[in-house]
């Protein structure tokens, strides 16, 4: 399948891979089919883009990349809406967004993907320890990569 991208141009991308979100995404609940997009070098980052929708994107990471400890409770109703029957058979991602000068991501709203199916929702978490703008890294490092020892 060839999607248009606002970004990229076009893109082909096998159907097979295509996730699909039966709800949609928050703020755009008429979306409902995505694309995970690798499209430099830097293996921690991905674009989730709309098939439909050019100018729709989102950036997404794997939370565990920045915070090792990182742990999305998923309801059993929530595994089956996209049907998986463990986390074991799910991708977590989180969206992430250049705020003030920094990458944040937004721990309290991951996206929770089957891996078999590629049904995907974005979960609304409650947890007091996360975010929705956690800092993953600042945009432009002030520090030099290397000192002298």
């Amino acid at each position: 399948m060839l999607i248009e991208t606002s970004r990229f141009g076009s893109i082909e991308v096998d159907d097979s891979r295509i996730m699909r979100f039966r709800d949609g995404m928050p703020g755009f609940p008429g979306e409902q089919r995505f694309a995970l997009l690798q499209t430099n070098n830097d293996p921690a980052f991905f674009w989730l883009q709309s098939v439909d929708r050019p100018e729709l994107a989102f950036v997404v990471c794997d939370p565990l990349t920045f915070v090792p400890d990182f742990q999305a409770t998923i309801r059993r109703e929530e595994l089956e809406s996209i049907d998986a029957d463990a986390v074991e058979a799910c991708q977590v991602f989180v969206i992430v967004n250049k705020v003030d000068g920094a990458l944040t991501a937004n721990l309290l709203g991951p996206l929770v993907i089957g891996v078999n199916s590629l049904l995907g929702r974005q979960l609304v978490l409650s947890e007091k320890k996360y975010s929705t703008r956690h800092r993953l890294m600042s945009a432009r490092s002030t520090r030099p990569v290397a000192r002298t020892a």
